[in-house]
């Protein structure tokens, strides 16, 4: 069984979505440390102006400590984030088909007052429209203890997974040794060797949103995410 244990993030990139389709079961890891100008709460969509952030204003002051489960939307967003999507996107073969279902997802994420709660619905959401079948859960499904990669490692260990995939930025810290000694073996994403797409205003940029794939390439969509074999 292969498990990824990774933060939420607001609407992925498509290597997000390939990654925890590359697994067995997806871990919410939102009991950790929330970080300003990250993905948390955050992402990017190609607009005739260039690249633009959609970002949720979330409540930071005086909570520098806080876990992402615990950040708190400031003030209404969905709307002005759906209106820039739909400007954005209009034109794209196939925002008229796929709109309807986004917009309710909107509607229905305006609703909720924490930011892991949007997060996860779109994830949820995007993840089946993709059709993964990796089983999604929260971090609070498992123990909590240790920290860094002891906690990663309870958590592996608890879900019964002896293959842990691991994002390649957590190079820097992960301790590789910790999972061998545990006899779990630790394998490295790359997010090398994705086909570009067609794709609205401008230059091929892979750095945004998932949604973006969706609406310019439709049922493609779910091939798209996974990266081309080398020749």
């Amino acid at each position: 069984m292969r498990i990824c244990i990774i933060q939420s993030c607001y609407i992925p990139w498509k290597g997000f979505f390939d990654l925890i389709g590359s697994c067995d079961e997806y871990v919410i890891f939102d009991r950790t440390q929330y970080v300003k100008r990250h993905w948390h709460n955050r992402n990017r969509i190609k607009t005739a102006n260039g690249v633009e952030w959609l970002t949720i204003p979330v409540v930071t002051k005086g909570r520098f400590d806080q876990a992402i489960d615990e950040v708190m939307i400031e003030k209404p967003w969905a709307e002005k984030h759906w209106r820039a999507l739909e400007l954005a996107y209009r034109r794209a073969p196939f925002f008229e088909a796929f709109s309807p279902m986004v917009k309710a997802w909107y509607e229905r994420a305006e609703r909720q007052t924490r930011l892991t709660d949007v997060n996860e619905l779109f994830t949820r959401e995007i993840a089946g429209l993709l059709g993964l079948k990796t089983r999604i859960a929260r971090d609070a499904t498992y123990p909590a203890d240790g920290a860094k990669t002891a906690r990663l490692l309870t958590i592996t260990q608890a879900a019964g997974a002896d293959r842990y995939l691991s994002g390649p930025s957590a190079r820097a810290y992960f301790d590789e040794a910790l999972f061998a000694a545990a006899g779990i073996t630790t394998e490295w994403m790359s997010y090398q060797g994705y086909a570009d797409y067609p794709q609205l205003h401008g230059g091929f940029e892979h750095a945004v949103s998932v949604l973006d794939l969706l609406f310019n390439t439709g049922p493609e969509a779910a091939r798209l995410i996974r990266r081309q074999p080398a020749d």
